[in-house]
Order: C-alpha cells, then structure tokens, then sequence
C-alpha cells in the first residue's frame, strides 16, 4: 500500500556528534518497525531550502557535496516507507545549529526528538580523533587544535570542527526547550548506551511508541584508530586534504571510493595506542564546560557529577569491555 502519510520523519536523532548518535541510529534500523533514511544524516535541516553554507575547513567542500538541501530530494527519503513505521533520520549536528532547531520545531510539529549527551571533553577529543585519522584535522595535538577554535570558526570552518562549542549541550537544549515540548524531547546519556544498552533501547523505542524487547545491542560507534604523528603520516595527511579539495569538483561517491585505500593505508601504517588526557589538562578543559553542566543538570534533572572529574571515560570500545 502507498504511503499516505506526508513523506517526513517522525522522530530525529538530533544530537550530539560523536555521541553514539551513528550506534543508535544502527541499532533502531534493525527493528522492523522503523524505517530508517538513507543517507542516515541528510542534514537537510541545517539548510534552508538553499545550498549549503560555503564551509572552508579541511575537506568542507567535499562534503557539502553530500548534503540534501532540497525538499522534494529530503520528502524522496521517505517515500518508500510503509504507513505503519516510524520514519527517523540521524543528523547530530541539528541540537547545536539553532537555525535547524528552529526549522525543525516550525516544520514537524509532532515529531520526537532524541538527544545523545556525552562528557563534552572525551566528546571533543573524540571529534578531534576522528578528523586526525582520517588526515583531515592538521593540527597533531588534541589541546592545540581545540584552543584554534575561535580562530576556525572565524575563518568559516564546519560545525564539525567546533570542538568546544558542539559540548555545550545546556545552552542548546535550553533553547530547544523554548520552541519544541520538552515531552517530545528524549534525553539519554552516552554511557547509557555502552553500559546499558537493552535496557536503555527499551527506554528509547517506549519513547518512539515501538514495541520493546526486539533490538538488544548496540553496534560499535564509528570511531576511528589512533594515527601517531610522524613524517610519514603528515605526507599522507597533506595528500588526503589535497584529495579533498579536489574532491569538492566530482560527486560524493567518486571521493569516497577514491579516499577509502589512501585513509586505511594512512590508519594502518600510523597506527598507534590512543593517548590519554593528561589529568590536569582535562580539568583545564573541563573547566570550560562546567557552568554549561550545571545548566544541563538543571533542565533535565539528571546529574552530571561524573564528567567533572579528571579522568576519562574512554572510548566506546574500552567502556564496552
């Protein structure tokens, strides 16, 4: 039977990057009642029925590419879905852009949002992995790359590279809060997931009207081997930036099958045991969040305590074991 429903999502996984969002989403696409968007993250909310902004950081116009600005291009996403399941799509970068917020509260009045929060430290250090072993992020230090922030954003970098300000997930939800119905709004803990993840995919298909017990596991989160610095490496680096620029003139498609041998060579040949934060510079870093905790703490009524100490969680995999 055709859909008779207006072609949208029901319910979008909003936030936050790398925060379990891609795990989630994987782990939801495996229930037979959710149909889930292709690509999972169209970030067609980020625009506004325009192309996207003309991004300038490392590999930003390439991946512009891959963004569905277009509504009859974004409602084709979910054409194909039956009547009876609930449509989700993942783009993480909708909490933070207050543009999307706004979009999304105005144009699905209805539909449930689900918010990832992680500790906004090992969240950033995470963003700043990912970018480095994949030979986009230039600077070789995690604490380096994250003071370039201001300076970055100022040249017209993609939120992706906002390290900092992607974590201040209290200012983001207060202001959520203003345009959507707190009740439509679904907050869950990263660690919820690594530690919990039965119990806590009941919570989130409850929240979605899903029937419960059909998806027990969480899938492993798209994180990226550690690449250590080194002559070779930045030769590799240099060539996937230089590849990315160029890739920005040719479909998404042709970049990525291009891309893939060069960034696993570069990942294999580098790689490394991840570094640890030392513990005074991650209270320094923490130290920077901590008011946005406080007002997190206070919306949602959970506490936050944890994130405030001076170790690392970890990655995903080493929280998992």
């Amino acid at each position: 039977m055709a859909n008779r429903r207006p072609p949208r999502p029901d319910a979008l996984l909003i936030g936050a990057p790398k925060a379990g969002t891609s795990a989630l989403h994987a782990a939801l696409a495996l229930h037979p009642d959710v149909f889930s968007s292709r690509p999972k993250e169209p970030k067609y909310y980020l625009c506004a029925d325009a192309p996207p902004p003309a991004y300038c950081g490392p590999g930003d116009a390439h991946s512009q590419r891959e963004w569905i600005w277009r509504r009859e291009d974004y409602e084709r996403l979910f054409e194909p879905a039956r009547d009876d399941q609930v449509r989700i799509e993942s783009t993480p970068f909708y909490l933070y852009l207050r543009n999307a917020r706004l979009r999304i509260a105005e144009e699905l009045p209805e539909a449930r949002l689900i918010v990832v929060v992680r500790d906004p430290v090992d969240r950033a250090y995470s963003n700043w992995m990912h970018l480095w072993s994949d030979g986009l992020e230039p600077e070789a230090d995690f604490l380096a790359a994250f003071a370039k922030e201001d300076e970055r954003v100022r040249a017209g970098w993609a939120p992706f590279w906002h390290y900092r300000r992607l974590g201040l997930y209290g200012r983001q939800l207060e202001d959520l809060y203003r345009h959507v119905d707190p009740e439509r709004v679904f907050v869950l803990r990263y660690a919820e997931l690594v530690r919990e993840p039965a119990i806590t995919l009941d919570r989130v298909c409850a929240f979605l009207g899903l029937t419960q017990g059909v998806v027990a596991g969480i899938p492993s989160d798209n994180s990226r081997p550690y690449v250590a610095p080194g002559p070779a490496t930045t030769v590799w680096a240099r060539t996937v930036r230089a590849g990315a620029a160029l890739g920005a003139f040719f479909p998404p498609q042709v970049w990525r099958r291009a891309s893939a041998p060069l960034i696993g060579l570069r990942q294999a040949r580098g790689a490394a045991t991840r570094p640890h934060l030392d513990p005074s510079d991650r209270s320094r870093l923490v130290e920077q969040f901590s008011d946005d905790i406080g007002l997190l703490e206070q919306l949602t009524g959970k506490d936050f305590s944890d994130w405030r100490r001076d170790q690392s969680a970890g990655s995903f995999a080493a929280r998992a074991r």
